[in-house]
This record gives structure tokens, C-alpha cells and sequence, in this order.
């Protein structure tokens, strides 16, 4: 456990100039400015939950919808007890916050909906926004869509906050300071009284992983839209039988290791290792395209094995090239985890993950094949960064054709028993992902 000296890196909302807390020196005027600025932690042992801890505390997916409440939130440390009901679960945050009364009537309500707003910016449009929360009033959306014009987009993924004077209308000042943590599964925005409290939940969120995952653990099942990447090891059973027992054990790390970086850097979620196969989801993302990460998550993954492929070959000195094959789908499924006391476990279910372990089954020789459909939610610039079709044999002769699609049933022998397995697919269309360039590499091959 880290002590005292901790430090955490946090981007700090400016509020306007008008709005002045006592005993602190106004800030810089618009809320379109962002500075970064680092908070030193006074606590030597801050709780690694948010579950069941003291402050008012929510997760809200990329709709923000709520999908987790705190409901053991200290009442003394809320102001409201609306932000820690489970009633709100599964409805807009801004429905929530405008139906409570009381909160909309506090001096710092408008400050509490543009931290809000600032990060929702990066995920919704005004009009995607306003019409999630139609059955607010017009006097509401009004005000909505006021505050959603005024604020800048926050697109950091670091630690963001701001203060809000949350007292009741007539009452004395009664400020919080608001956090906003994001993470790949949602966002979670957390509140705190008292300053030292303030740096005590700084500390917490600044622990991402522990907290997400005990969020996790209590937090639905949820539908949303994702893509499915299934890595496979080639010729893993021959390779079992050929190396030592510890020898194919530290392969096997070697190489899951490696890929773990990647799932992390294109913002994925790891799902359940089965034998020496790897499962990843990758989830709507506020800064990037969650499908055209798959794909260069997929090549990066690729290019890594080559890499060990040439140590493992220089070391054994064997002719064997080792190769990941891939699967990638895109659909709307159920995200939820599986729990023991001791064990969480990421997990989706629906035809999406089946279709992506198929396509991995379908892939030959470290091949990267992928759905219609993941392609498909491509912005047209990312197109046109990967190389991609499908190969067709005539008269012993491969002809490979870009920027085509085929079935499955168009491009194997059913009759043969070993593609069998690949029947529940035999409609999909599929292509190969040959490569992931850049604009002007792709023009001039």
C-alpha cells in the first residue's frame, strides 16, 4: 500500500468566476478550459472499494445510463438520497438528477450537470442526448441543452473533478468535490464533503483496476454494443506433444503475456482464457472506434507472435512458425460477469462471442478473419486503413480479390468432417484482415 506521498495525476474542470468558495481564490472563467494538475493524497490506507463505502458513488455506461449504485452511501455524506437509490438503475443520470426536486433547486445543480455534460460531450451528440431524457420537461431540456452548448468535451482519461455548492435553497454553503474515473466498462462518478475525505476518494479512484472490478461484481448485466476478438494457437495440440510439459507452459505464458499489453493499449476487456485460446471484448470508448480497435488490436497481436515465433525457432531450432489464428465479430449482446468469492470473470452472452470463436476455428495459418458486420462500423477513413478480402481458388489457381466479402458456405467443403462445426455460420459473411496501413501505404500497393 502506497502512503502519503502518493500522487495522482487529475484533470481539474475550471469553474466559472463567479462561482467562488470561500477561503479559496477563484479560478479561470469557461468551462471549456482544462487544466492538469497533480493531487497529493493525505491518507496512508485508503479503502480499495467504493461498494459500501461512505460517498454517493455511480457507474454510467457510454448512453449514460446508470448501471451501478452505491446504495450504501453514508447519509451525512449525500446530498441527496435519490443519487443512492437503486431506483435509478438503468435510466438516464440526467433523468435521475432532474427528477429529484430538491437537487435541482441547489445553488450548484447547473455545476453538477456540467461535469456531466463535459464528458458525455465526447460520447453523445445534443440530439442523441435530449432525445434519451424526451420526457423531461420543455423548461428542463431547455436548460439541458443551455449547459450542454456552454461546456467543452472532456476527452481525458485521467481523473476528472470539480466543485459543486450543494446546499439546499436558503441554506448555509455545503460544498462537495465530484469526481469523474473512466474506465473501459463505463464511467464512475463519486462525491465527497469534506477536503480530507476529497483526497482520500482521489486515492481510491486513482486504484482503477480494484475498483472497477468490485463495481463490477455487484453492477447488472447490461446489453451494448461490442466487438468479440478469439485468439487461438495454432498447432497447439502438436506443439503440446512436442515440448516438455514446461516448456509449452512458459510458451503459452510467454505469449498470453505478450498479448495482454495489446488488449490493454486498445482498451479491451480480457473474457475467459479456455485451454490456450483468448477471448477479449472490446466496448463502446469515448476516444476511439471500438471495432477498429479489434482490428489493430488483432494485428498487433499478429505481428507480436512473429516475434516469438523467431526466438522460439532460434532456441529449438525448429521449422515450426508460430501463429495466432483470429475471429472478430461485432453485435449487441448481454456484458456481465461471472463470480465465486474469489474468482470475477468478464463474459457476453449471445451469438457475437460463438460467431468469433467459429471464425477463429475458420482461420488457417495465422489468419485474421472478421464479420460483415465489424467492418461495417468502420468510419470511412478507417476503411480505408485496412487491407482486406477474400481469396478464391479456380482451377488450382488463388486469386485474391480487396474489398470483398463471402460466406462461409462459399469458401469450405461441408462434406469434409472438419469443418462440420463451422455449419452454424455458413451464412455469415466474412473477410480476411490482410493488413492494418496507413491511408497512402494502402493507395500505392
Amino acid at each position: 500500500m502506497k502512503t502519503s506521498q502518493d500522487q495522482i495525476h487529475m484533470a481539474k474542470i475550471q469553474k466559472p468566476k463567479s462561482a467562488k468558495r470561500k477561503g479559496r481564490k477563484p479560478t479561470r472563467s469557461g468551462w471549456n478550459q482544462f487544466s492538469v494538475r497533480v493531487v497529493t493524497t493525505r491518507t496512508k490506507n485508503p479503502s480499495l472499494c467504493l461498494s459500501g463505502s461512505e460517498h454517493v458513488s455511480y457507474l454510467v455506461n457510454s448512453h449514460f445510463d446508470v448501471e451501478w449504485v452505491n446504495t450504501e452511501a453514508a447519509p451525512q455524506a449525500s446530498p441527496t438520497t435519490a443519487l443512492s437509490s437503486d431506483q435509478i438503475i438503468g435510466g438516464s443520470v440526467f433523468t435521475a438528477l432532474f427528477q429529484d426536486a430538491a437537487l435541482e433547486q441547489m445553488a450548484g445543480f447547473d455545476d453538477l450537470l456540467r461535469i456531466h455534460l463535459a464528458i458525455a460531450k465526447q460520447r453523445l451528440s445534443k440530439s442523441a442526448l435530449l432525445a434519451r431524457n424526451a420526457h423531461l420537461s420543455p423548461e428542463q431540456l431547455m436548460r439541458l441543452g443551455s449547459l450542454y452548448d456552454q461546456v467543452g468535451a472532456v476527452s481525458t482519461r485521467e481523473l476528472v473533478s470539480t466543485e459543486a455548492n450543494l446546499a439546499a435553497a436558503g441554506d448555509s454553503e455545503c460544498w462537495y468535490s465530484i469526481y469523474a474515473a473512466s474506465f473501459r466498462e463505463g464511467i464512475v462518478f463519486s462525491y465527497a464533503r469534506a477536503l480530507d475525505t476529497a483526497d482520500a476518494l482521489a486515492a481510491l479512484l486513482s486504484r482503477r483496476d480494484m475498483v472497477i472490478r468490485d463495481i463490477l461484481k455487484h453492477r447488472r448485466p447490461y446489453k451494448t454494443r461490442l466487438a468479440v476478438l478469439v485468439a487461438d494457437l495454432a498447432g497447439s495440440t502438436r506443439l503440446s506433444a512436442e515440448l516438455p510439459a514446461e516448456e509449452y507452459f512458459e510458451l503459452v505464458n510467454q505469449i498470453w503475456g505478450s498479448m495482454s499489453k495489446h488488449i490493454r493499449n486498445f482498451q479491451a476487456t480480457h473474457g475467459k482464457h479456455v485451454g490456450d485460446g483468448m477471448v477479449a471484448y472490446f466496448l463502446p470508448q469515448a476516444d476511439s472506434n471500438y471495432a477498429f480497435n479489434t482490428l489493430k488490436c488483432a494485428q498487433a497481436m499478429s505481428n507480436t507472435m512473429t516475434d516469438i515465433s523467431a526466438e522460439w525457432k532460434a532456441r529449438k531450432g525448429w521449422v515450426h512458425d508460430l501463429k495466432l489464428n483470429i475471429g472478430i465479430d461485432e453485435g449487441e449482446e448481454w456484458f456481465g460477469t461471472y463470480q465465486t468469492p474469489t474468482h470475477l470473470e468478464f463474459t457476453v452472452l449471445g451469438d457475437t462471442i460463438n460467431r468469433g470463436a467459429r471464425l477463429s476455428d475458420f482461420a488457417r495459418n495465422g489468419s485474421i478473419w472478421t464479420s460483415k458486420a465489424a467492418i461495417s462500423c468502420l468510419a470511412a477513413q478507417e476503411r480505408d486503413s485496412i487491407k482486406y478480402g477474400v481469396r478464391h481458388t479456380c482451377d488450382g489457381v488463388e486469386n485474391l480479390v480487396l474489398n470483398t466479402y463471402s460466406r462461409i458456405s462459399d469458401l469450405v467443403d461441408f462434406f469434409a468432417p472438419a469443418n462440420t462445426k463451422l455449419a452454424d455460420i455458413a451464412n455469415l459473411a466474412v473477410t480476411e484482415i490482410l493488413e492494418v496501413v496507413a491511408p497512402s501505404t494502402l493507395q500505392a500497393s
